[in-house]
C-alpha cells in the first residue's frame, strides 16, 4: 500500500507542474502565441490561402468584433449594396479605426474591418472580413478576404478573386471601398 500511496503522490506531483502548463497553453492562440491588444490578430505572418478559419476564429471567440467600434462615419444597419447587402454593419479594430480617422488612405499590417450583411428585411445573410497582413498578397494590397455564413461556415477564404476584382477600384484607398449612405 505504501508504494501504491507513494506513485499516487509522484503523479499528483506531476499533474501539480504540469497543470500550469497547460493552462497556459489553452490560453494561447492557435500559433502558440499570448493574445496581442484588442482588435489585433497574433502572428498574422504565418497566415496562407486557407487561414479564413484562424481569421474566423479571432474575431468570433479570441477577440470578438461585435465588441469593435463601428467604421466611423457610419452607423448600424446602414444602407448598404450588393454583392454585401442591402443593410449593414461595418465594424473595424483599432488599427483600422485610427487609419480610417487618420485618412492615411493605407491600412496598417493587422488592421481588421468586418462587415456583417443583412437582407432588405434585416436577415443576417453572411458577414465578410478583411486582414490587411505584409507580404500576404502584395499584388492586390496584402489582403486576407473571409466570406462565412451566420452558421460560422467559411463560404470564401484567402485570395478571393470576386473581392479583390472589385476592391482594386479603391486600391488608393487601402482597398477600403467609398463609405456610402
Amino acid at each position: 500500500m505504501t508504494r501504491r500511496f507513494a506513485r499516487f503522490l509522484c503523479l499528483a506531483g506531476l499533474c501539480a507542474l504540469l497543470a500550469p502548463m497547460a493552462l497556459m497553453a489553452a490560453d494561447k492562440t492557435p500559433y502558440g502565441q499570448q493574445m496581442p491588444a484588442q482588435g489585433m490578430m497574433p502572428a498574422q505572418g504565418m497566415m496562407s490561402q486557407g487561414d479564413g478559419a484562424a481569421l474566423l476564429y479571432h474575431i468570433t471567440k479570441e477577440d470578438p468584433y461585435v465588441k469593435w467600434n463601428l467604421m466611423p462615419g457610419t452607423t448600424r444597419m446602414r444602407q448598404g449594396r450588393e454583392p454585401h447587402g442591402s443593410l449593414q454593419n461595418v465594424y473595424v479594430n483599432k488599427l483600422a479605426y485610427k487609419a480610417v480617422m487618420d485618412k492615411t488612405g493605407v491600412l496598417p499590417d493587422g488592421a481588421i474591418i468586418v462587415k456583417e450583411n443583412y437582407t432588405a428585411d434585416g436577415k443576417l445573410g453572411s458577414i465578410t472580413a478583411l486582414s490587411k497582413k505584409k507580404g500576404y498578397n502584395p499584388e492586390a494590397g496584402d489582403i486576407l478576404w473571409l466570406n462565412f455564413s451566420p452558421a460560422m461556415k467559411i463560404l470564401a477564404q484567402g485570395k478571393v478573386a470576386p473581392c479583390i476584382g472589385c476592391h482594386s477600384a479603391a486600391k488608393d484607398n487601402g482597398y477600403i471601398m467609398p463609405l456610402t449612405k
